[in-house]
């Protein structure tokens, strides 16, 4: 336990404030570009009748209740191990990123609700405003920028909840993007498409609320690491001087982080110390190569197999 809070406590010294720091600083700006946003196209959706430019700003709200989760995560994920969470608190992360996806659920069922009650009553869709239109192009460009911002970001400090958070907000872009084309349908005399712009939002925002909920649930219950990560930290354990072997490594996600398990095979006619340091030098190098968290290790002892004499 102490010794795993002394390494928390190194890499939080190293990497955690500058990782912190770029997460809060990408949110603090999509929550600013989101409110106001959100104020400018509904209003903008309520003056000029556009049924779609409306849930396009009731996505972009649902953007702004994001990032308030992923400020929420971010303060609690980067605590040091305690008495109550041995292992730290990453996974608030898988925890903020299942909420972000049931929130994005939630938002996609009910513009599918609203779109196609309208599309009942198609005597009831006006004609919208030529400004829902450059509302609509305007928020798509600034959706688009914002998009490739934070992904920018999450992919520099490897932050899979703000991945998450980024392709929220391309899914505005979309959405914008789908939006417009409705609006000059409607325009060019084509009433429906309004609300089919609407209904087909609806089905992209639900489809990536079911897609990050299900990725979530799935860290939440211990899925392990990719083949790919496995394989790499395999082969560092096995390139460790004096590890002759290895059985039953065990992945599993938390947070951005894995935590993991092996047995390793080691020669058993060697003292308990030396056992020790080789399994000490596996776990360090694997630690200090890949988002490994910790690394457990347990030493069998094995009789060295004698070398092939040559012929």
């Amino acid at each position: 336990m102490n010794e795993l809070k002394d390494l928390a406590e190194l890499e939080t010294e190293d990497a955690a404030p500058e990782r912190e720091a770029a997460t809060k600083r990408s949110t603090w700006v999509s929550v600013v570009v989101n409110v106001c946003l959100t104020i400018g196209q509904v209003v903008a959706g309520i003056w000029s009748g556009s049924q779609g430019l409306i849930a396009d700003g009731i996505h972009s709200l649902s953007d702004l209740v994001a990032d308030f989760v992923v400020l929420l995560a971010v303060h609690h994920s980067q605590k040091a191990p305690d008495d109550d969470h041995h292992y730290g608190h990453q996974r608030y992360e898988n925890a903020a990123s299942l909420v972000l996806g049931g929130l994005l659920l939630a938002v996609g069922v009910g513009m599918i609700w609203s779109a196609a009650h309208k599309l009942q009553t198609p005597e009831s869709i006006p004609t919208v405003h030529m400004t829902a239109l450059w509302v609509a192009i305007s928020a798509l460009v600034v959706k688009e920028v914002l998009f490739r911002y934070m992904l920018h970001v999450a992919e520099k400090v490897r932050s899979s909840m703000l991945v998450a958070n980024a392709w929220h907000a391309r899914s505005d872009a979309a959405s914008s993007l789908v939006v417009a084309i409705g609006i000059g349908g409607n325009l060019m005399g084509y009433a429906l498409l309004d609300p089919i712009a609407a209904l087909i939002v609806g089905f992209m925002v639900a489809r990536m609320g079911w897609s990050f909920s299900w990725d979530a649930l799935h860290d939440l219950t211990d899925r392990a690491a990719t083949e790919e990560q496995v394989a790499a930290i395999a082969a560092d354990i096995l390139a460790t001087p004096g590890v002759l072997g290895m059985h039953e490594l065990k992945t599993r996600k938390t947070g951005d982080m894995i935590l993991a398990d092996v047995h390793l095979e080691i020669d058993g006619s060697l003292t308990v110390t030396q056992g020790h340091d080789i399994a000490r030098q596996a776990k360090l190098t694997v630690m200090a190569r890949h988002p490994v968290l910790y690394l457990m290790t347990h030493v069998d002892p094995v009789t060295p197999k004698p070398a092939a004499e040559p012929t």
